[in-house]
Formats: structure tokens, sequence, C-alpha cells
């Protein structure tokens, strides 16, 4: 895909009244293995192996080291210990290379979490693509440890994906 390509498919999930698609809560989470990156280093993440330690917050992003991606990626990182004490894990997900996504691990998500390659099967999977491109919109979905959307949150600003599922995997850990 082109730098101008790409530009133009942020450009638009960012645009005010883009309708972004999402699972719905209740669906069965797609389940998938791929690879990620968690302090700079490549390890195979596998969501059914991570679903046996407890919720997962898997957020999609459009491209690593753009603005919005970075605030995202910061504000996760700061929030990753609240995500933990509530047993839940973060993973992002974008359809940046595995090189890329190490450099991002640890320079924006700050060591904290691990960043995952979207490869265009699982962002279909998850309903998550920007149509017309294989970039991932901003998607953030709560998946509970029976492997079901708990919660579903579609945004083109960082804003809200953080705060919103905190607090559903607080309800998931009250319940």
């Amino acid at each position: 895909m082109s730098l101008r390509t790409t530009i133009l498919a942020i450009a638009l999930i960012s645009a005010p009244g883009v309708a972004i698609a999402a699972l719905g809560n209740g669906a069965k989470a797609p389940t998938f293995t791929t690879k990620a990156a968690l302090a700079g280093k490549s390890f195979d993440f596998v969501l059914a192996d991570a679903l046996k330690k407890g919720p997962v917050v898997l957020y999609f992003y459009p491209k690593a080291f753009t603005s919005g991606c970075t605030v995202e990626a910061h504000n996760f990182a700061e929030a990753t210990a609240e995500f933990n004490k509530a047993g839940a894990s973060v993973i992002g997900m974008s359809n940046d290379d595995i090189a890329t996504l190490r450099r991002f691990s640890v320079e924006e998500c700050r060591d904290k979490f691990a960043v995952a390659v979207g490869t265009p099967a699982i962002i279909r999977a998850y309903d998550a693509a920007i149509p017309g491109t294989q970039l991932a919109n901003r998607t953030s979905y709560v998946i509970g440890q029976d492997g079901t959307i708990r919660y579903s949150f579609s945004s083109p600003s960082p804003q809200g994906h953080v705060e919103n599922t905190l607090k559903a995997v607080r309800a998931l850990k009250t319940k």
C-alpha cells in the first residue's frame, strides 16, 4: 500500500461520521495465532492461551507511529497495571510488520503490553477493517475467558478506548 493510500485511509477513519463496524457483545471471538512483540522481543501470541489466564483486551489501531496510534499506545501503557490488577491482559493489533511492532512495543508501548501482527484475515474476522484497505480501524474489544465478546468500542479517536475497556474489565471481575 502506498503512503498516499495509507494517509487517505487514516484520514477517512478520523473523519466525523465515519461508521465503524464491530462484533457485537455475546459474539464468539475468532481465535487466532500471530506474531507479536513485547519489550522488543518477538513471540507467538495465541489468543486461546491468553484467555486461560483471564480476559483479554484486544485493541485494533491503523498504523504504528502515527499520532493517534501513538497516543492510544501511551494511554494503554499507562493503564496496563490497572488492567493487570483486574485480571486482564492487553494486546494491540495492526497490520504492521513484526520489525515495526518490535520498535513500537519499546518506544510507544513502553514495554508494558504486547502488540501483534493483524493479518488481513484476523482484521476481517473481527470486523475491524477500514473499508477498501488492509488497515485496521480503531476498535477495542474485551474478550471474556469464555471466548465471547463482552464489550466493544469503536471510535476514530484514541480517547475513550482505555477508560471504556477498563470499566468493562472491572465489571467482569465483579460478576
